[in-house]
């Protein structure tokens, strides 16, 4: 927070120097430009009055600085000559000698001119009568200027530092002013974790840019509420998934600790600890896979959907002899391009075995009916059976973890995880899983992008 108003306040502090250094800057100059067009106007005034004074003078040795004739400072008057280069009458301070460097920027033709070097400002006017080879070169220094535009300068020195100040001042006000909101928003969000996580962050104006943050940091709140309530019903239903096989596990060793038995008993016993050691083996692996699937862990490669379901179609057969899959390649590409996708070999079997493992366990004849299209764009596997309908109220669960039916929970052992591991490998590949429910039976549609489209 003090952070960003600090770098706020010095960004403001510098574009509002640069603007005042600027504005003091054309002031500055348009004011000296003023001064100068001005001081030249009473040079020019000066030279002409200088000019009828030696027209009228019986010879050019008038000292033109007479009390009364309203000398400039500095004044310095010359005659050159140009037929002879030389400069034949002075009078001033300096003589000739501070008009030798202007002789050289006398321009024929020309009959007034307007020169400078320095402070010293200088008006030539060509003499046109009884000397027309004559020019008069009158120059002085606008101390009047100077002084004025020395206490301009201190002027604008105090007035833009003591602007930067206020307005740096200003800023550093407003920016605690702009980002009183956030400060009010971290507060907020800061009362939600862990106590409230059903209260949301609130804002008077939702239309502005701090409302849309706002209205993400509300959305994102509400997704971070959502996985939080799944992780726990995650949580539940493992720790009840474990329970039940555990605590038949102690039951039945307690019992058999309590008095000796015969050894049929004892294998029996040990039959059934085998069965529920196993199917702990089976949901502790199942877990593992659905904790792991993820993009960082899944090496990506071309590969041909119609081979795997070939090698998963017979793995699925050698698994359980009763098992039956029908493969029909309804729509097969003349490009091997079409047939392609980026995926995961071990993955994608994984997904595929799921999908026709349950096919062919809720089937009447242990028999799944797999279709495979192809359009060029994407690749679809439809995998259906001829068995019992899904009820409509199951069909938005089927894939969440550990969801099963009231039907399948009776009639079929398992953990609820398969379609949870499958619709989360197709995510990873891009992909989609679409389940449908028909009078004949179940139908899910895995659809996959091909390899060029990435």
């Amino acid at each position: 927070m003090g952070n960003i108003r600090t770098r706020l306040t010095v960004q403001f502090m510098a574009l509002v120097t640069v603007v005042l250094l600027l504005f003091s800057l054309g002031v500055y100059g348009f004011s000296q430009l003023y001064l100068q067009k001005r001081f030249f106007s009473r040079l020019q005034s000066r030279a002409l009055t200088v000019t009828e004074q030696l027209a009228n003078a019986p010879n050019p040795s008038i000292d033109t600085r007479q009390p009364g004739n309203d000398a400039l400072p500095d004044e310095q008057v010359s005659v050159y000559n140009t037929r002879l280069h030389r400069i034949i009458f002075s009078v001033g301070p300096d003589r000739p000698a501070l008009h030798v460097p202007f002789i050289a920027q006398l321009k024929p033709g020309k009959t007034r001119l307007y020169l400078h070097q320095g402070d010293t400002q200088v008006v030539a006017i060509f003499l046109a009568g009884k000397a027309p080879d004559n020019w008069l070169l009158i120059s002085a220094v606008d101390q009047q200027g100077k002084a004025a535009l020395a206490d301009l300068r201190q002027i604008l020195g105090v007035m833009g530092l003591a602007g930067v100040l206020l307005l740096s001042l200003a800023g550093w006000l407003f920016a605690g002013r702009a980002l009183a909101p956030m400060e009010n928003i971290v507060g907020q969000v800061n009362t939600i974790f862990p106590a409230n996580m059903a209260r949301r962050v609130e804002y008077a104006n939702p239309g502005d840019e701090i409302g849309s943050l706002v209205a993400t940091v509300n959305r994102l709140l509400d997704r971070v509420g959502e996985a939080l309530l799944n992780q726990k019903m995650f949580i539940a239903n493992v720790s009840h998934e474990l329970k039940n096989p555990l605590t038949k596990i102690r039951s039945q060793l307690d019992v058999a600790l309590r008095q000796p038995r015969d050894p049929d008993t004892y294998v029996r016993l040990l039959t059934s600890l085998r069965d529920d050691a196993t199917s702990l083996t089976d949901l502790t692996n199942t877990l593992l896979t659905l904790a792991g699937t993820n993009a960082d862990t899944l090496p990506m490669q071309p590969l041909r959907i119609d081979e795997l379901l070939w090698e998963v179609k017979q793995q699925a057969q050698k698994w359980n002899e009763a098992y039956r899959v029908t493969l029909t390649f309804a729509e097969f590409p003349d490009e091997e391009g079409a047939l392609l996708v980026m995926g995961n070999e071990a993955a994608l079997k994984n997904l595929l075995l799921n999908l026709i493992d349950n096919a062919c366990k809720f089937a009447a004849d242990n028999q799944a009916l797999v279709t495979f299209r192809a359009d060029g764009e994407t690749v679809q596997v439809q995998v259906a059976n001829v068995g019992p309908p899904i009820a409509a109220a199951d069909l938005p669960f089927l894939f969440e973890p550990f969801y099963r039916s009231r039907t399948t929970a009776t009639t079929h052992r398992g953990h609820g995880l398969g379609l949870a591991i499958a619709a989360r490998i197709a995510d990873l590949h891009w992909g989609t899983i679409v389940a449908e429910s028909t009078k004949m039976g179940a139908v899910f549609t895995l659809s996959l992008p091909v390899q060029a489209a990435f």
